[in-house]
């Protein structure tokens, strides 16, 4: 483990606390002792031999209970094994077998689980493509993956018209948002979308099968359950990696059954069985959104409301209300758009007991307004596409927000390594490298790429920089393509717009390194306004007031939005590209 920090020794940890004085960071230890001593347990991975044996548990165990449930439609555990099968069975009429390649290119409705527990349960290996992709980005995914078949949603299929005939695509699959709502707002919702949002572009795909068709076709009665083991992979989940091209991280059934059980055994005081219901904003194809809230919270018998636009802010907080929801996941930018909407605040979180804020790092401005606001504290996690994703979670019974992305989930070892792979010591700033059952097999078909980020001793290299203290929590610092250099001075963005976004008249930001003759860098801000008084004037002055010399920005830029992907992080890079390209 070298000088990482394991879970299975918090309980060595326990003894020195009585050996010491509890000051600040050994406190930090305490929460631990607090939370619970067994989630020093490693987890017993022959719990499950894959996803299909935690659906098979739920669907036994939770038949009755609703599932998923998404515009005033849900359906219960024993119809969603049902539909599921049916699915399965009709990939399997169409001549696919164990181990081919089916994307799914669709945003959060009830079609996805369906669809998603169908291509598993019959041992396919499932490839999430974001359905706000370009032709060109498409054409990638399905090229590189290999696959036989696609679900796509109709917005999306123009895109799929362009790049058909650069593909090995078999079969098209498509499906329209309201497909499987009730009667008649299924034909409400796909009229509107399509003839008076005008969101559905013309596109012409020959031989193409509705969803709902391929439903009804499939035999639950013919479906074959494929035998899976913990080798089998189940994900193509497509990232960009540390470095380079979109790649599919290669996710086995091992990767997503190990996640999910140390997901389970750190929130497991906080969760009654059958009795929960968390809001999904994130979509499922989103791997913290795919693993937390799809499978998580179903291997509980959870009650997933499935958001399909959160970015209609107003929309979201009305189907909030509805709810007696008792866990939230989300990012840093959907939570802060949340706390400054006036009607979020009026909502009843009396049933609130988890909200875990990924994806990007949580700042403590918005953690403190959420928890001000709902009387309950937003937990920070941490984890990568390539770790399934789940590596660090703080302990559920934190106060408050700590700044830390907290501690390794059983069975993890965390450390902090320098560029020549020597593992740090407390406090010493470098890289985050992860060991873990979670730990993807390698990028699919790209060995080399595999070997970059993979350590002789078996760590996974995140591109993180970070520390640990002397308690055992980690803390972000910063991607290492995101720092930036001023006169030989390190600065962290993060740093930088934790700051900024203080200021009460900014509603967000984002902070990079654009060249400067004297200096070889300096600091860019890029600012929404909440309040349209705020000048640059303002703006430097505060930040004066906060920030070293050479970490204040020496540009400003007020925009009416920043860029963002698909599950609301704000994109760096594409603003270092536009200053590149000016």
């Amino acid at each position: 483990m070298g000088k990482g920090y394991h879970l299975a020794l918090c309980v060595e940890d326990m003894r020195l606390l009585e050996e010491s004085f509890l000051n600040e960071v050994e406190m930090e230890k305490v929460w631990i002792n607090e939370y619970d001593e067994g989630v020093c347990s490693d987890i017993d991975m022959s719990t499950y031999s894959s996803i299909t044996d935690i659906l098979d548990y739920s669907f036994k165990n939770f038949a009755d209970r609703k599932s998923f449930h998404n515009m005033g439609t849900d359906f219960t555990y024993g119809e969603l094994k049902t539909l599921s099968a049916k699915f399965g069975q009709y990939l399997q009429s169409l001549g696919l077998n164990k181990g081919d390649r089916v994307a799914l290119m669709m945003p959060n409705i009830l079609q996805y689980p369906v669809a998603l527990f169908g291509i598993l349960r019959a041992g396919m290996i499932a490839v999430n493509v974001n359905p706000l992709y370009t032709a060109r980005e498409l054409e990638h995914q399905i090229n590189d993956s290999g696959a036989k078949a696609i679900i796509i949603f109709e917005n999306s299929a123009h895109n799929l018209e362009k790049i058909l005939e650069k593909t090995d695509l078999e079969h098209v699959i498509v499906t329209g948002v309201g497909d499987m709502l009730k009667f008649p707002k299924s034909k409400i919702v796909n009229f509107v979308l399509k003839h008076v949002k005008k969101m559905v572009p013309s596109w012409n795909i020959p031989r193409v099968v509705n969803f709902m068709k391929a439903l009804k076709q499939g035999r639950e009665d013919q479906f074959q359950s494929a035998s899976l083991t913990h080798e089998d992979l189940a994900f193509l989940q497509y990232t960009g990696g540390t470095t380079g091209v979109s790649k599919g991280a290669m996710l086995t059934h091992g990767n997503i059954v190990a996640n999910v059980l140390q997901a389970k055994e750190w929130i497991k005081n906080a969760l009654v069985p059958g009795e929960e219901i968390i809001i999904t904003p994130l979509p499922l194809y989103h791997i913290f959104s795919l693993t937390a809230n799809c499978l998580v919270f179903s291997s509980v018998g959870a009650m997933n409301v499935l958001v399909t636009n959160p970015r209609d802010i107003p929309g979201f907080i009305k189907e909030l209300g509805k709810w007696n929801f008792s866990a939230f996941t989300g990012v840093n930018t959907l939570f802060n758009a949340l706390i400054n909407n006036e009607e979020f605040k009026k909502l009843d979180f009396s049933h609130l007991k988890v909200t875990l804020g990924g994806g990007m790092a949580v700042q403590k401005f918005v953690a403190d307004k959420w928890q001000e606001i709902t009387k309950k504290p937003l937990i920070e996690a941490y984890g990568l596409t390539e770790t399934s994703p789940a590596a660090c979670i703080n302990p559920m019974t934190l106060k408050e927000y700590n700044g830390f992305i907290g501690l390794p989930i059983s069975s993890t070892s965390v450390v902090i390594k320098d560029d020549d792979g020597n593992d740090l010591k407390e406090d010493e700033v470098g890289e985050i490298c992860i060991k873990g059952p979670q730990v993807m097999k390698g990028y699919w078909q790209r060995a080399e790429e595999t070997s970059k980020v993979m350590t002789p001793d078996g760590f996974l290299r995140t591109g993180d920089i970070g520390l640990m203290n002397s308690a055992g929590y980690f803390k972000i610092v910063d991607r290492k393509k995101d720092m930036i250099l001023v006169s030989g001075f390190n600065v962290f963005p993060n740093e930088v717009e934790d700051v900024v976004v203080k200021h009460d008249k900014v509603l967000e930001c984002a902070a990079i390194g654009v060249d400067d003759a004297k200096s070889g860098e300096v600091v860019k801000v890029f600012i929404v306004k909440k309040d349209e008084a705020l000048s640059v004037d303002e703006i430097r002055a505060y930040c004066k007031e906060n920030l070293t010399g050479y970490k204040v920005p020496k540009h400003y830029e007020f925009r009416s939005d920043l860029p963002k992907s698909n599950v609301g992080k704000i994109l760096r890079k594409d603003l270092r590209a536009e200053e590149t390209s000016a």
